[in-house]
């Protein structure tokens, strides 16, 4: 299988490449710097440069393109990164896939769990219809992936089958969320963020790159559209919190950050992704057959460090 990655220097996109190759499978990246190699193909999606030829006879394509959305502090200006940088490439993307003469069979498309909002203690999946507005905290982020997703659409009516990847927190050593917590639990001063009452969906990397191979073949093959890719038991903040501090036997301070802390150092991640609560269940997935390795949070954080 021939396998067109974008994203592929990023956290989820370098482990994804390694593991492809790993089974087998040959790997085309799209990159935005000169190509170091015959397995590299140059695009810029600002402005609108994608060779057709790069896709074509390629069986799928794994979109993961996206500015970090942790990996500034918010302003207007990175606001604006953070939806062009997804936006663009994904409309160049589904546009290219829809006009081939042999298009891939498949396009899994980076899609986010922030689509859903704010979402307090009530359980969602993929049923659940994403909230409208941006205007108020918690909904940014799902009208980001709202437009994020409808990019797609060019490819879904050419008859290419569309999965959206509704990822959570991707839990690793290697970096992303929980390699950020790492330093000050080590440290002993790992403590709950805010309110330490509103849920976190997360879900392993293995777990990650198992599902992504579940949809490409197997018995999910014939799925489409949003799929969550969150383990099946979200908790909630403090009793991360608790599980982390347990993996690494390290005590974790009783005080919450409090909320306006947040707000001063992550500007607007804090009432985004931080803040807000986000119960969220993989119900395709488990219908589709997919069994997690990692389904209960303690497990997962010991198997990770």
């Amino acid at each position: 299988m021939t396998v067109v990655v974008t994203g592929s220097s990023g956290l989820l996109g370098t482990a994804l490449v390694r593991s492809m190759r790993d089974q087998g499978r040959t790997v085309v990246r799209l990159v935005r710097r000169p190509p170091a190699g015959p397995d590299e193909v140059f695009w810029d999606p600002r402005a609108g440069v994608l060779d057709p030829a790069a896709l074509e006879g390629a069986e799928a394509v794994v979109n993961l393109a996206g500015a970090g959305i942790g990996d500034r502090r918010w302003n207007d200006e990175y606001r604006r990164l953070l939806l062009s940088s997804r936006v663009d490439s994904t409309r160049l993307l589904a546009t290219t896939v829809a006009g081939l003469e042999h298009p891939p069979g498949v396009l899994l498309s980076s899609s986010a769990m922030g689509v859903y909002g704010d979402t307090g203690d009530r359980e969602v999946d993929e049923s659940t219809e994403p909230p409208s507005g941006s205007g108020t905290p918690g909904l940014w982020l799902a009208a980001l992936a709202q437009a994020w997703e409808a990019e797609t659409a060019p490819a879904a009516e050419a008859g290419v089958r569309v999965v959206l990847l509704r990822t959570g927190h991707v839990l690793t050593g290697e970096g992303g969320y929980l390699g950020r917590l790492l330093p000050l639990f080590r440290l002993g001063l790992g403590a709950p963020l805010g309110s330490g009452g509103q849920y976190t969906s997360w879900i392993t990397l293995p777990d990650w790159l198992g599902a992504v191979d579940h949809l490409l073949a197997g018995a999910a093959a014939g799925a489409a559209g949003p799929v969550d890719l969150t383990a099946p038991n979200p908790v909630t903040n403090a009793e991360f919190t608790k599980a982390l501090g347990r993996a690494l036997g390290r005590p974790t301070l009783p005080v919450a950050v409090p909320a306006v802390a947040l707000r001063i150092a992550l500007d607007g991640l804090a009432d985004e992704g931080v803040l807000i609560g986000q119960r969220v269940l993989p119900t395709r997935l488990l219908e589709m057959g997919y069994r997690f390795r990692h389904p209960l949070i303690d497990e997962a954080l010991a198997a990770i460090l």
